[in-house]
C-alpha cells in the first residue's frame, strides 16, 4: 500500500514523496516588476530543505495586467528567468522538484486600470468591470501563455502547472457564469484552455508532465459541478494535461475561506471522482493539513500527490515532521537530525 512517503513518478519527473507545497501568492514583489526577490528564494527552498517533494512556485503572470495584484510574479519577460533558476538550482540540492504555475487573473486582477475577460461582468458589487477580449486578442493571449511556458523551461522547472482554478482567466472561459461569448471562444467554451494546453506541451520537453489545476465546483448559484468539471477536464486531458490538482469554488464570494470549505479534506472526494472518471492521476488540496489524513489520501486511493497549503506556511518543515509523526523514515538534513528520531 502506497503512503505519503512513498515516490512517485509520472513520465520524467520523479518525486521522492507524494507531498506537494501547492501555489500560493506571496505578494512580495515591492518593485512591482514580477522579478522573484530573495524572500520568493527563502520561503521556497526552505520548504526543499523541509522535505517537501514537489514544490509549486505561486502563480506566475503571463503580462503584467494579468496579476492579481502588482506585487505579484510575473513571466512575461526574459529578466524573469535567472531568479527564477536561482531557486530551482537551490531547491534541486536539497531533493525536491519544482513547478511553476502560469496563469492570468482575467477580471479579477485587481491593479489592472481595466481588467480583461471572455465578457464584461465583474466579480462581484464594487469590482471592476472587464472589457471583452477580441477573437484577435484571445489568440495573442494563448501565445503569451506560450512564451512564459517556454520562459519556464529554460528556467530548469521540472513540471509546469497552468491555472485554470480559482475564477480566473481560462477558469473564466470554461465557466457558463462568465463567458457570454457569441466567437468560437463562446460556442466553445473549453477552446481558450485546450489551445493554451496544445501551446504550452508544444514548448515542453516530451518527458515533462503537465499539471492542471482546475475547480471542480463553483459552490455559487448557477455555477457548474462536478459532472460539468468532469466534461471540460475530458476535453483538457486529451489536449494534452497530464495531472489535474483538484481544488474548488473562485467564481462567486463563498470559497475557502468561508462555507463550503470549514472542514477537513472538504475537496477529496471531488479529487476521486475526476480521477476515476477520467483515469487521470490527481493532486488533492483542501485543509490536508493534518499529517495522518494526508498519509489516509494517499493509501486510500483517493489521489496520487497530497497538497499542503496552509500547513507549509505555519511550517517549513511540515513534511519532515508528518514522517516523524508517521513514523515514516525519510532524508534529514545533516543540519537537522539532532531534531528527529526518524532516518532514512
Amino acid at each position: 500500500m502506497n503512503d505519503l512517503f512513498t515516490p512517485y513518478r509520472i513520465k520524467g519527473l520523479e518525486l521522492k514523496n507524494r507531498v506537494v507545497l501547492p501555489p500560493m501568492c506571496q505578494y512580495s514583489v515591492p518593485n512591482k516588476d514580477g522579478v522573484a526577490t530573495d524572500w520568493h528564494y527563502l520561503h521556497y527552498v526552505s520548504r526543499a530543505i523541509g522535505g517537501t517533494g514537489l514544490v509549486i512556485i505561486e502563480m506566475t503572470d503571463v503580462e503584467p495586467d494579468g496579476r492579481i495584484s502588482d506585487y505579484d510574479l510575473g513571466l512575461w519577460s526574459d529578466d524573469h528567468i535567472a531568479p527564477l533558476a536561482r531557486i530551482v538550482e537551490a531547491s534541486h540540492t536539497y531533493g525536491a522538484k519544482v513547478g511553476i504555475q502560469i496563469a492570468h487573473a482575467g477580471r479579477k486582477a485587481e491593479d489592472a486600470e481595466v481588467p480583461v475577460g471572455p465578457s464584461p461582468i465583474p466579480f462581484d458589487e464594487g469590482w471592476k468591470t472587464p472589457r471583452e477580449l477580441t477573437t484577435a486578442e484571445v489568440k495573442d493571449m494563448v501565445e503569451k501563455f506560450r512564451h512564459a511556458v517556454r520562459r519556464a523551461v529554460k528556467a530548469g522547472f521540472d513540471t509546469i502547472e497552468i491555472h485554470g482554478a480559482h475564477g480566473y482567466l481560462i477558469h473564466q472561459f470554461h465557466s457558463p457564469l462568465t463567458n457570454k461569448r457569441t466567437d468560437e471562444y463562446g460556442q466553445d467554451r473549453t477552446l481558450f484552455g485546450a489551445e493554451i494546453i496544445r501551446a504550452a506541451k508544444e514548448e515542453m520537453p516530451a518527458d515533462m508532465p503537465l499539471l492542471l489545476r482546475i475547480s471542480a465546483q463553483e459552490f455559487v448559484d448557477g455555477g457548474y459541478g462536478i459532472e460539468e468539471s468532469i466534461a471540460f477536464s475530458k476535453v483538457y486531458r486529451d489536449a494534452g494535461v497530464d495531472v489535474f490538482h483538484v481544488s474548488a469554488g473562485g467564481e462567486g464570494p463563498i470559497g475557502a475561506a468561508g462555507r463550503p470549505g470549514t472542514h477537513a479534506g472538504y475537496q477529496v472526494p471531488l479529487a476521486r471522482k475526476l480521477k476515476e472518471a477520467l483515469d487521470v492521476p490527481v493532486i488533492a488540496v483542501g485543509r490536508l493539513d493534518d499529517p495522518a489524513l494526508a498519509n489516509a489520501v494517499i493509501g486510500n486511493e483517493d489521489a496520487e500527490l497530497v497538497a499542503v497549503g496552509r500547513g507549509m506556511l505555519r511550517d517549513p518543515n511540515w513534511t519532515l515532521n508528518a514522517a516523524e509523526a508517521l513514523g515514516k523514515s525519510t532524508d534529514i538534513p545533516k543540519a537537522l537530525e539532532r531534531g528527529y528520531t526518524i532516518r532514512k
